[in-house]
């Protein structure tokens, strides 16, 4: 599962950022280059951390995992920033009005944050910790998997729009590799996995279509913007 997320992370984000020189696509500010450099260090981190445990080096991965705690608070900090920023710049062709869709950017990094602090506070119990970290890192997933369906993705001949449910149903891909993998090693569904799954899809799919609209989340994402 994490060398799937790093591969989807590439394809997403390869002509707007790894590969950018090739597509020729617009320079990006500093503010975003650290929000990438941020974002792809917990990929390659959830890459080295599963390395780490299939080799038996246990020892090691806790002590890395200190690093990513602090990484994935840099991570909250740095994305709440870089989607704030996002808003005040204006509306972008193709998305929801900008503090309408502010939810969506805020409402990954909240259920992000709530999985990471369950990881840890579980992490010695490592069936429910390393399936936390790893829909932790599928709450933030989306935005990497949306932009396959953009008119520059390796998708985009598929013709498929990028809708809300769409763009759920990309995530939801994942969950249900995790939801196969229980069922296949274990016979069931772990727990975290079954609940931790099915409210981060939920939670995705009400920030998309409900919470954006709302007059109580405009005038908070007013506030915020202003």
């Amino acid at each position: 599962m994490a060398v799937a997320v790093a591969l989807s992370v590439f394809a997403g984000f390869a002509p707007t950022y790894f590969l950018k020189k090739l597509y020729g696509t617009p320079a990006l500010s500093p503010l975003v280059h650290l929000h990438g450099l941020v974002f792809t260090s917990w990929i390659l981190l959830l890459v080295v951390q599963a390395l780490l445990v299939s080799t038996r080096r246990t020892d090691l991965h806790r002590r890395v995992g200190v690093a990513g705690g602090l990484l994935a608070i840099a991570m909250l900090v740095v994305g709440t920033t870089v989607a704030v920023a996002a808003a005040k710049r204006g509306p972008v062709p193709g998305l929801p009005p900008p503090l309408e869709f502010l939810a969506v950017p805020l409402g990954g990094l909240a259920n992000f944050g709530a999985l990471v602090a369950l990881g840890f506070l579980v992490r010695r119990k490592r069936d429910t910790h390393k399936r936390l970290m790893v829909l932790a890192t599928l709450a933030i997933l989306g935005a990497a998997t949306d932009r396959l369906l953009f008119p520059t993705g390796v998708l985009a001949f598929s013709g498929v729009p990028l809708t809300p449910v769409t763009s759920v149903c990309m995530t939801a891909v994942f969950v249900a590799g995790c939801f196969v993998y229980d069922l296949l090693s274990r016979g069931r569904v772990h727990p975290a996995f079954l609940w931790g799954g099915v409210t981060l899809l939920a939670w995705a799919y009400v920030t998309r279509v409900f919470i954006g609209g709302t007059s109580a989340w405009l005038l908070f994402a007013c506030w915020l913007t202003r």
